[in-house]
C-alpha cells in the first residue's frame, strides 16, 4: 500500500497520539473516538489494508501486542474483560485503510453485548454448512 494514512502519520510523528506501546512493528495508541474509557488500537507499523495482505510473522506480531495491551487497558481502567475486534475491509466497516485491532474495555455494567448481537445473522442448513466449509478449504 503507497497511500499515507492517519495511521502512518501517527507513527511518523506527524499527528500527536496517546500512545501506549511501540516496538519495531507494531505500535499502540487510545482511539480518539473510544467507545470506552481505555479502547486501544493496535497496529502494524506498515500500512497493510486488510490483515490478509499482511505477513503471517507480522499478523503474529501485531496479535502478541495485542494481547500484552489488552491486559494491560484491563488492569488501568479495572476491566474484567475486552473485546477485540477488527473490521476487514471497506464493507466490513473499515474506516481507516490500515490494520487496526480494536480493545475495547467491558465493564460488569450491563452494557457489553456479544459479538452476535451486531448482526442479524443466518439460518444455515447443516448441508450448507458442510458446502462453506469444504468451499473454505479448498480456498487456502
Amino acid at each position: 500500500m503507497s497511500e499515507e494514512t492517519i495511521f502512518t502519520q501517527i507513527v511518523a510523528g506527524e499527528i500527536p497520539s496517546h500512545t501506549v506501546y511501540e516496538d519495531e512493528t507494531t505500535y499502540a495508541f487510545l482511539d480518539v473516538n473510544p467507545l470506552a474509557p481505555g479502547h486501544t488500537l493496535v497496529i502494524p507499523k506498515e500500512p497493510y489494508e486488510r490483515l490478509n495482505d499482511m505477513p503471517t510473522d507480522l499478523i503474529g506480531d501485531v496479535f502478541e501486542t495485542t494481547g500484552q495491551i489488552a491486559e494491560a487497558v484491563e488492569n488501568a481502567v479495572d476491566a474484567p474483560a475486552t473485546t477485540i475486534a477488527i473490521n476487514n475491509g471497506e464493507a466490513a466497516g473499515q474506516e481507516v485503510p490500515h490494520v487496526h485491532v480494536h480493545i475495547v474495555p467491558q465493564f460488569e455494567d450491563g452494557t457489553a453485548k456479544p459479538i452476535h448481537t451486531l448482526f442479524d445473522g443466518v439460518d444455515l442448513a447443516d448441508d450448507e454448512l458442510a458446502q462453506i466449509a469444504e468451499a473454505i478449504r479448498s480456498n487456502q
